[in-house]
């Protein structure tokens, strides 16, 4: 596929700044996802920001505003970060670009492993519930720890 997406960042906060105002227009619980994977998205810019020794929040910041600020007008918003100043540029002006492909295919592996995670987990919780005698899982992937039956006196157990 020959296609290109601006670099820098840009195609990450576009893309979760959309998946934000998506959440916010369902209810519930139900959103949660939708906010989390807007979070993840924004590791990418964050990543720069920080390896180009520019202040994350307030370059974060300035690139919602500036997303926030294009969207607004119907535009496709190109401005990302720029790797070697840490500033927010044009991407389109500044010649940063990435494969489509690559964009596309590191964002479905991304949440591939994050379902399979998830679904590790579940299984992890409900053997845990099996041995457990139906308790609830911690929905971590940890098993719960059986509960203490105080066989030892919290004297004893220091003085061993």
């Amino acid at each position: 596929d020959p296609r290109f997406l601006p670099g820098g960042g840009a195609v990450e906060m576009a893309v979760s700044r959309a998946i934000t105002e998506e959440a916010l227009k369902i209810e519930g619980v139900e959103q949660w996802p939708f906010k989390a994977i807007g979070q993840a998205l924004e590791v990418i810019p964050r990543t720069l920001a920080q390896n180009c020794g520019a202040n994350v929040i307030r370059t974060l910041t300035k690139l919602r505003a500036k997303h926030a600020e294009v969207s607004e007008t119907g535009e496709t918003c190109t401005f990302g970060i720029d790797g070697n100043k840490g500033t927010i540029v044009d991407m389109k002006e500044l010649g940063i670009w990435e494969a489509y492909a690559v964009k596309v295919q590191s964002i479905k592996t991304a949440v591939e492993s994050a379902a399979m995670l998830l679904r590790i987990d579940d299984i992890v919780s409900g053997l845990s519930q099996k041995g457990a005698g139906g308790g609830a899982g911690t929905g971590t992937g940890v098993a719960p720890m059986a509960e203490d039956n105080d066989d030892d006196p919290p004297e004893k157990l220091g003085e061993q």
